[in-house]
């Protein structure tokens, strides 16, 4: 069996699941990956045997998308010239993890294809979502990468398609421990949007990821880190808390591990502003911004009891063996 597996790379989450489930595909058959975007930190632990550039995120300076840089660098016609070459008539099974390329091959093969994946959850109407919907969100989650079948993974299982999330093996194999650390990853977010807030705390000792750090520095109360994955799983199992924004693989991950957990959703980002809803009602700590009363809100979170806000790990031999049964026929 010839397996096709599409990883958007406008994060590192995408990336991060599909190294995961590699190990698992390649008991099915030869797996090809593609990658679409530039945005991910981490290496390809998987191989890839076709990219495009597709469509990536850009940051404002403190908790924003720049939507001016996102469109410059959206490029239609090498869009339709990538999906028009993927020889995707090879491939036994098709596997889309929300990428607009191979979304658009399929409809111009006329094949089918499963979106697996945290954004195939919003296929149900029983996922959370903010109190104010947004058209422009909804119509991008819903239609972005068209599939035949879905297969969601959320925190909770708000529809019978939608699945726990998959966490690394090195976690579910992990006894996890407090030494007393926040781990900080917000990535819209630059040294100087949050540095005075960390140096205000200085009875707590924050481990915080940037993406221009090359090298572990510590400096008063904080540690600075380079956005490297053994680094923060280290981080991450040893801490007492996290802060990062309102994606979905990290969340879970801390969620998983029973750490306490604050969300700061990237402005105007509309699927983590449905990933804080989903918190939100966990009763994690969710801020729209990091404002001047940052250090305090830190502090209210900090001493707040624990709530069991626990998630489970996703049977990643049982979600594979489900889209291989029920994958749809070709026409």
């Amino acid at each position: 069996m010839k397996i096709f597996y599409a990883a958007q790379a406008t994060g590192n989450g995408h990336v991060s699941r599909a190294t995961q489930l590699y190990p698992y595909l390649k008991k099915y058959g030869e797996v090809d990956f593609f990658v679409s975007g530039n945005n991910c930190n981490l290496d390809f632990n998987f191989p890839v045997k076709y990219r495009s550039k597709g469509c990536s995120l850009h940051y404002s300076k403190c908790g924003g998308l720049n939507y001016f840089s996102i469109a410059k660098n959206i490029r239609p016609l090498a869009m339709y010239k990538d999906a028009s070459s993927l020889p995707l008539e090879q491939y036994d099974i098709i596997i889309n993890d929300f990428d607009f390329v191979t979304s658009l091959a399929c409809k111009l093969k006329k094949l089918p294809s499963v979106q697996l994946g945290h954004q195939a959850s919003f296929q149900s109407d029983h996922t959370p979502r903010p109190d104010k919907k947004s058209l422009v969100g909804e119509t991008i989650l819903k239609h972005y990468a068209h599939a035949t079948r879905h297969i969601g993974f959320h925190f909770q299982p708000y529809d019978t398609f939608v699945l726990p999330p998959v966490i690394k093996e090195e976690f579910v194999n992990a006894t996890a421990t407090d030494r007393g650390h926040i781990s900080v990853y917000l990535p819209s977010f630059q040294e100087d949007c949050l540095l005075s807030a960390f140096r205000k705390l200085k009875d707590l000792h924050f481990h915080w990821f940037l993406n221009d750090v090359t090298e572990v520095t510590v400096k008063g109360n904080i540690t600075f880190y380079p956005v490297n994955q053994q680094f923060f799983n280290e981080s991450l199992l040893s801490c007492h808390g996290l802060i990062t924004g309102g994606g979905f693989e990290t969340p879970s991950e801390a969620l998983y591990l029973g750490k306490k957990l604050m969300s700061i959703p990237i402005r105007n980002h509309y699927e983590q502003q449905c990933n804080a809803a989903a918190l939100k009602k966990m009763g994690v700590m969710v801020l729209e911004d990091a404002d001047e009363s940052f250090a305090d809100h830190i502090v209210k979170w900090i001493t707040a009891p624990a709530l069991d806000t626990k998630v489970k790990a996703n049977s990643i031999d049982e979600t594979l063996q489900l889209l291989i049964d029920t994958y749809p026929k070709r026409r």
